[in-house]
């Protein structure tokens, strides 16, 4: 039945945290039928024609409760309804247009806080996924979590922390060269690199590029290359997030780490001698993009028919 449910046509209605994202792009990367049938992009291209409509943390004002009470997803999906496949089968044997037409919704406070249609929190999705040279793949963030939105066109030096016991040791250092305008980058905190990758909260507000793909820990990234005095260039209208330095530098700089990280033993070297779980962790996680999978779990794994 699960299988028969998670159609083409069961995609995205309700934005939420980036980790919700990851789940549901790992969850169709299991079934055979439905992988790669939705990526970053397709939430993305679903994300520019559907509005913010919820006024919850860290986007807006509310919390999960005030949600329910102004009506909860049933209110919520009677706004979009003009953007959903009614047609879909849900789970009670009935069609998402049955099921709207059938809903009883509660007294909605005066204070509402699912916003009509006509007038959202903001035209689009809250999740953006920009591009440019500082991520081959992919990099999210959510755009209606910035407090300061002239930060979402911005170009500032890097502050470049190693990894985040570099950065719990160093943030609060009084002679940090550090300024409002400064674009402070956390290395070496994704699937292969912390290992295990980190969340940040969902309801944690603030300009914040969330997962950038290739992670640092890749040979191949250009995050790994970041150094503090750089310059970076934001900007959520134009999908962008690029590092100033020109591409022959880049490319020097890449192969300097290439071979750093050989000396070193770095983990993503030396993951294939790795014994145990961790061994198993670091050889079979996939990047963000894919939900930090395993690779023997998905679709592709050893075991697909």
């Amino acid at each position: 039945m699960a299988h028969e449910l998670h159609d083409e046509h069961a995609k995205e209605a309700v934005d939420g945290t980036y980790g919700a994202k990851s789940e549901k792009r790992l969850l169709r990367s299991h079934l055979p039928k439905l992988a790669g049938t939705i990526t970053i992009h397709t939430i993305d291209e679903i994300g520019r024609k559907t509005p913010l409509l919820v006024d919850l943390k860290p986007s807006g004002n509310n919390y999960m409760t005030d949600s329910h009470n102004s009506g909860g997803i049933v209110g919520l999906l009677l706004e979009l309804k003009h953007l959903l496949c009614l047609d879909a089968m849900t789970v009670t044997g009935q069609t998402l247009g049955q099921e709207l037409a059938n809903a009883a919704l509660p007294i909605i406070p005066r204070e509402r806080v699912i916003q009509p249609f006509s007038e959202p929190l903001c035209p689009a999705s809250s999740l953006v996924v920009l591009r440019g040279n500082l991520a081959l793949a992919v990099r999210v963030m959510k755009a209606s979590a910035s407090k300061y939105k002239h930060l979402l066109q911005h170009t500032g030096r890097a502050v470049v922390f190693a990894n985040s016991s570099d950065m719990a040791e160093r943030k609060d250092d009084p002679n940090l060269e550090v300024t409002k305008n400064s674009v402070l980058v956390l290395q070496n905190i994704g699937p292969v690199g912390n290992p295990g990758m980190r969340v940040k909260v969902g309801t944690a507000g603030g300009t914040i590029v969330i997962h950038i793909v290739p992670e640092a820990a890749d040979p191949s990234s250009i995050l790994g290359i970041v150094q503090t005095g750089n310059t970076i260039t934001f900007d959520v209208e134009k999908r962008l997030l690029r590092l100033n330095v020109s591409d022959e530098e880049i490319s020097r700089r890449q192969e300097e780490r290439a071979k750093t990280l050989q000396e070193k033993e770095a983990p993503w070297v030396t993951r294939d001698d790795m014994r145990g779980y961790r061994g198993l962790y670091m050889r079979e996680v996939k990047q963000a993009q894919f939900g930090a999978d395993f690779k023997f779990l998905t679709a592709e794994g050893p075991c697909a028919k």
